[in-house]
């Protein structure tokens, strides 16, 4: 582990340590697993474009159930990657966005989508390759 400093605004400086993703117990693992999850990482791609509203968020995440992006939405947002703001109108108008903290991951998670988007046709022939191979094997 490494030691390092954080200050946010309106705290004393604190000590913190690196964490260790490898660590069963690493809050960093949990971190990891939550903006690996598909729909998180689909769901800050499109607040990346611009704030949105809920349903217009469900509508461009084709698949995703109200369920699982209300759910998603606040995972992130206590993660401090989402940002909501809500105006006192009938209906009331929710709109998302990501925040300075969430558009820090998104270089990352653009190259993880360009890298899938163009390399699907290796992953695919590999996987014939593969299932050919364990039907031949048997």
């Amino acid at each position: 582990m490494q030691d390092g400093t954080s200050q946010t605004p309106g705290h004393l400086q604190e000590t913190w340590l690196r964490g260790d993703v490898f660590a069963a117990n690493c809050p960093t693992r949990q971190l990891l697993d939550r903006i690996a999850d598909k729909w998180s990482t689909l769901i800050l791609i499109v607040l990346g474009e611009g704030p949105i509203r809920f349903n217009a968020l469900k509508q461009r995440v084709d698949g995703v159930s109200q369920k699982m992006l209300s759910q998603t939405l606040k995972s992130l947002e206590r993660d401090g990657l989402v940002s909501r703001s809500v105006v006192a109108t009938v209906p009331v108008s929710v709109t998302y966005a990501v925040t300075p903290l969430g558009r820090t991951l998104m270089a990352a998670m653009q190259s993880m989508i360009d890298w899938a988007e163009t390399r699907m046709p290796e992953v695919a022939a590999a996987q014939m390759a593969y299932d050919q191979r364990s039907s031949d094997a048997h």
